[in-house]
């Protein structure tokens, strides 16, 4: 991610119509591998079990994130590779360390760890994980993140905490990248999700229109302050607000298409078009993109994509 701003591609979604269940990985793998020609250099999975609401229905396949990720770091050759985010309910996070610098070494260097304090209680439910409070979660996450951290920097790191502890960790072989894989905190929680963005993370991920993001980003920045880390050391993605048409009539069609609670989270818009909006949010700190696979599925749709990539690295 050289280039600033970047563009990622996300996969929510795993139903594919007319593709058989032996069929799904590989048309998935097409996919991540037409993104990274149309100038994308992100690829995200989600790490849930069960489909949620406002992609689809529960009952649709959901591949594993990280086995999934697996497959893709073969498939793919230049796009960094993450998860968009794990839940730190479902994992040991010094596994999580484990696993993440695997794929580091399975794909050379294009690791991103992500991570959130996790939401889908259905899933939950369905699989037996606990789901404490949000604020037990948030807890869990301040030392997942301060674990995951350790994992990647020192040899046999130990951390003892509430919830927690690792002794001596081995973490070999190491990660690939210099330091471990960047850390990216999905949420935008103003009291705590962002403190810990500023404590720990490399990479935020949000949503929402501009006078939120705005608001996020000034937050951070006097968090930032607080915790004595320099803000430009973070780099701010978010959730795509637009989502790519050709044409007003396509923009009509696209959005009934679309589950009635997301449609008020985007914009349709030409590339050119959506080149503009973009960057609104460029203009006040936002350094990445993500585009979700559910409006991006065809030659027709990843050229738009690229057109917009081009637009917005030219402006």
């Amino acid at each position: 991610m050289n280039a600033m701003p970047f563009f990622g591609y996300h996969m929510p979604s795993f139903t594919y119509p007319g593709v058989r269940p032996d069929g799904i990985f590989e048309h998935a793998a097409e996919l991540a591998r037409s993104a990274e020609s149309a100038g994308f250099e992100l690829v995200t999975v989600m790490d849930h079990f069960y489909q949620i609401t406002g992609i689809g229905a529960e009952e649709e396949p959901m591949l594993e994130g990280y086995t999934t990720l697996g497959g893709l770091a073969r498939e793919t050759s230049r796009v960094r590779l993450a998860t968009l985010v794990t839940g730190v309910t479902y994992r040991n996070p010094a596994v999580v360390a484990k696993m993440v610098t695997t794929l580091d070494v399975i794909s050379n260097g294009r690791m991103i760890c992500g991570i959130g304090a996790a939401w889908n209680e259905s899933e939950h439910i369905g699989y037996g994980s606990p789901f404490p409070p949000i604020r037990e979660r948030m807890d869990r996450l301040d030392e997942a993140l301060n674990i995951i951290k350790l994992m990647f920097t020192q040899e046999r790191p130990s951390f003892s905490g509430t919830h927690y502890r690792i002794d001596r960790a081995l973490n070999n072989p190491r990660p690939v990248q210099a330091g471990g894989p960047r850390i990216m905190v999905g949420g935008g929680g103003e009291k705590r999700t962002l403190r810990l963005v500023a404590r720990y993370a490399d990479m935020s991920h949000w949503f929402g229109p501009l006078a939120d993001i705005k608001r996020k980003s000034e937050i951070l920045d006097r968090y930032c302050e607080e915790e004595g880390r320099d803000p430009a050391t973070i780099t701010r993605t978010m959730g795509s607000p637009v989502v790519l048409v050709e044409n007003e009539g396509q923009a009509k069609t696209v959005m009934e298409r679309m589950p009635p609670e997301r449609r008020v989270m985007f914009q349709p818009a030409t590339p050119e078009q959506a080149a503009e909006i973009l960057q609104d949010f460029i203009d006040i700190g936002i350094e990445g993109f993500t585009f979700g696979n559910p409006t991006l599925r065809t030659p027709e749709e990843f050229d738009r994509a690229r057109r917009l990539i081009k637009a917005v690295k030219n402006s």
